[in-house]
């Protein structure tokens, strides 16, 4: 069994270091199973085809995001500095994924533009549960956009990934784990000040 885990592992491994560097139709089962270490027949076992693969390596990394939708991180707008830390962490370690998933959504026929869409989806309804119950629980302005809110994030969590190079070049530093640190925590708190309920709104409900 723990052989097993690893072949699928490493062909996942593998997968996102192809699908980074080339395009999808640039990318063979034979060069992603040369990457694993594997038999080539070992993708038709675990994912029935290079579109299940392909599938299955996108769902691996933007599900831990997802997940947290669901869990007690945001049960509290304190959880905002947490959620940007972990969309941080997960992208540093891989920083071109951002553009992936922009270039697929970009073609309107690209292969896991429907899956990825799909995901986003998944995401956004949780997320406007999420919202829901922080408005419920007073915690939330009882105005604030969930759409919007979801943008905003998406905004001041992708723009530091897409344009890492060109911030770090201009402000002469690294945009490492520490710093990236520091701006989940300043976002974070940005969120919890302009999302919080207002004195007037509390006494009124």
């Amino acid at each position: 069994m723990k052989d097993s885990t690893g072949v699928r592992e490493r062909l996942l491994q593998a997968a996102l270091n192809c699908f980074l560097q080339d395009d999808y139709h640039q990318v063979s089962t034979r060069q992603i199973a040369a990457e694993a270490q594997v038999n080539v027949s070992m993708i038709r076992y675990y994912f029935g085809s290079k579109h299940g693969l392909y599938e299955e390596m996108l769902r691996e990394q933007l599900n831990p995001m997802l997940e947290v939708l669901d869990g007690p991180l945001l049960s509290g707008t304190e959880g905002f500095s947490a959620y940007f830390r972990l969309y941080y962490d997960t992208m540093l370690a891989r920083p071109e994924f951002p553009r992936l998933i922009l270039k697929v959504l970009a073609l309107n026929h690209a292969p896991g533009r429907r899956f990825i869409q799909q995901l986003l989806e998944r995401g956004r309804l949780r997320g406007a549960r999420r919202v829901e119950d922080l408005k419920r629980s007073g915690k939330l302005a009882s105005d604030v956009d969930a759409d919007i809110l979801r943008l905003a994030f998406v905004s001041l969590a992708m723009t530091p990934m897409l344009l890492k190079s060109i911030f770090e070049e201009q402000m002469e530093i690294a945009m490492d784990e520490a710093f990236l640190a520091r701006l989940a925590q300043f976002n974070g708190l940005l969120f919890s000040a302009g999302l919080a309920p207002q004195a007037d709104e509390g006494e009124n409900t």
